[in-house]
């Protein structure tokens, strides 16, 4: 599935459970090695809609250890994607069949990557009104791009760039 359709759902309380579930299953397998771990995305912020998918960041000291752990996380069935493009993180994937349940993002702690999508997560969840906002942009493009996830994503980093100025002020 190259380009899979853009699915939104209205925000559901397990997404949080499923983090913890997802927390405890990376912990146990390097979490010697991690500095921190945190819920981000859509899902992350209560009464969100989002794609119903959790996305969890690993911070750590040292991207050139991120190799190390590519074979113990697929051992809790999380898949490594090589993105050249990503030259601060590395990604990796869980999924349930043909859909994604999980995207992991490990990037370097307190890095640009770290500090801009904990202070996006943070604001939203500080001010109601801009993460609704945020929820009809996302209607709005889910309907215009519904099959062009690539665009979809692209057409959100204004407002996203934006609010992370306002957060940084």
């Amino acid at each position: 599935m190259s380009n899979p359709v853009v699915h939104l759902s209205d925000y559901n309380s397990d997404w949080e459970k499923l983090f913890d579930f997802e927390k405890k299953q990376i912990i146990g397998v390097i979490g010697d090695k991690i500095k921190d771990i945190e819920h981000i995305g859509s899902t992350s912020i209560k009464g969100l809609l989002a794609k119903p998918i959790i996305d969890i960041m690993i911070g750590v000291d040292d991207l050139n250890l991120v190799s190390t752990f590519i074979t113990a996380l697929s051992e809790i069935e999380f898949e490594y994607i090589p993105k050249p493009e990503l030259k601060d993180r590395y990604f990796f994937k869980k999924d349930s069949g043909e859909t994604s349940i999980c995207h992991l993002h490990i990037c370097k702690m307190n890095s640009y990557e770290w500090t801009e999508k904990l202070l996006f997560r943070d604001y939203l969840r500080e001010n109601p009104k801009v993460a609704k906002d945020y929820a009809l942009l996302k209607s709005e493009l889910a309907s215009k791009y519904k099959y062009d996830r690539p665009t979809y994503t692209k057409e959100k980093e204004p407002f996203i760039k934006e609010i992370i100025q306002i957060a940084k002020d």
